[in-house]
């Protein structure tokens, strides 16, 4: 079976998309599948990996991502030659896979990774909400409904495409973690390499530095912990636009030495950070499946989170971490001081957050996707069999 993923960006852009796109591909390689990935570029990327189709775009400011109407005729034929088409954005390339596959009845899956609503929000702050509301109100329950499978990687962003007004069968489908470096490392990195003592207790951040994680808060809530506590301090590990105001706020909050910010590192270097900590922190309300959190539950790490779609159907309030309602800071600031003394429930936590950690399993995962792909390639094979029975229909009387 031949399976094309669309998406508007992928390597060596960095987001959660695109590592679910290459690791989805990479595991449904290793089970015998051939899988393509259709994207756009500037023409100077040298891909690692095979059957990476790009369509040279216009780049759009400094952002890394290319934008184009159409893809190459290449890559259209190379399209029409797949037996299912996977897509990962819904706008341009989902558009272009109604174009160029529907004619051809080749049956489209559609995995919803974001919260436009929310991103919207935070990247067009000067466009009202209500027009980026009711674009999306009118646009995705008509593109779901052109698609074959919906898939929602939580149940709580299932609920938000159903109040966008989607009335397309809905698929609750995690997507997969590679959790293995992270329930395995052999030697974390030192605190002494992050500037602590051993006897911290460390709290991390790992994610893109960016407006849509709401790090604001988190480093308010750390800064009354801060003071209260001595030997608490947080590393913020990953970069974006956002970073070198987030350092500035650091500097005036008097706290430079106790929040690290790492900068971008190695995605194989991430364990032994991970394993470094004792609790993983974030203030986000914008994630759909946050790989980060699942990735912080694989290293035994418990949750600080907000209550929201995506972390709040990932961790358990009590069990894997604690919960905070959104923008109540002061709660977020209790929960956290909470996890920081109460030694024993820390490190329950951490055992249950293993074990949850091995339900977004990637081999799980991938194996639940193609159950769903094989069926969908049985059912449009029976389709375009029955049609070209009916066709011959008529000859077949005729020699009678």
């Amino acid at each position: 079976m031949r399976i094309g993923m669309m998406a508007d960006a992928y390597k060596p852009h960095i987001s959660g998309i695109t590592n679910v796109i290459a690791l989805s591909k990479k595991f449904l390689e290793k089970a015998g599948y051939e899988v393509y990935v259709f994207t756009f570029g500037g023409g100077d990327y040298v891909d690692d990996e095979p059957n990476i189709i790009r369509t040279r775009g216009v780049p759009l400011v400094d952002t890394g991502l290319y934008f184009s109407a159409r893809h190459s005729s290449e890559a259209q034929k190379i399209l029409q030659e797949m037996d299912i088409i996977h897509v990962h954005h819904p706008f341009t390339s989902g558009q272009l896979a109604i174009r160029y596959c529907r004619a051809q009845g080749i049956p489209l899956v559609f995995t919803n990774h974001t919260r436009y609503d929310l991103y919207a929000h935070a990247y067009l702050p000067m466009v009202p909400d209500v027009l980026g509301d009711a674009f999306l109100r009118a646009y995705m329950p008509a593109f779901c409904n052109s698609c074959d499978l919906v898939i929602a990687p939580s149940a709580g962003l299932k609920e938000v495409l159903i109040n966008l007004g989607v009335e397309s069968s809905i698929e609750v489908i995690p997507n997969g973690v590679d959790v293995h470096p992270f329930r395995s490392v052999e030697k974390p990195i030192s605190r002494q390499e992050l500037g602590f003592a051993d006897e911290d207790i460390l709290l991390t951040y790992m994610g893109r530095v960016s407006p849509e994680k709401n790090l604001p808060f988190l480093l308010r809530a750390f800064a009354g912990i801060a003071k209260t506590y001595e030997n608490v301090s947080l590393v913020i590990i990953g970069d974006g636009p956002e970073r070198e105001n987030l350092e500035d706020r650091v500097r005036v909050m008097g706290m430079n030495d106790r929040v690290k910010f790492t900068g971008m590192i190695p995605y194989s270097k991430l364990p032994a950070y991970m394993a470094s900590a004792d609790v993983f922190a974030t203030a986000s309300v914008t994630e759909v499946h946050p790989l980060s959190v699942i990735e912080a539950l694989a290293s035994g790490l418990p949750v600080v989170g907000i209550q929201s779609p995506g972390v709040g159907d990932t961790v358990e309030d009590g069990v894997t971490g604690y919960l905070a309602p959104e923008e109540d800071l002061a709660v977020f600031t209790a929960k956290l001081s909470r996890i920081i003394t109460d030694h024993e429930a820390r490190k329950q936590m951490s055992l249950n957050a293993r074990e949850v950690s091995l339900t977004y399993s990637i081999e799980n995962t991938t194996q639940i996707m193609i159950d769903r792909y094989q069926k969908l390639y049985l059912e449009y094979s029976g389709k375009k069999q029955n049609f070209f029975q009916r066709l011959a229909r008529p000859f077949r009387r005729s020699k009678t």
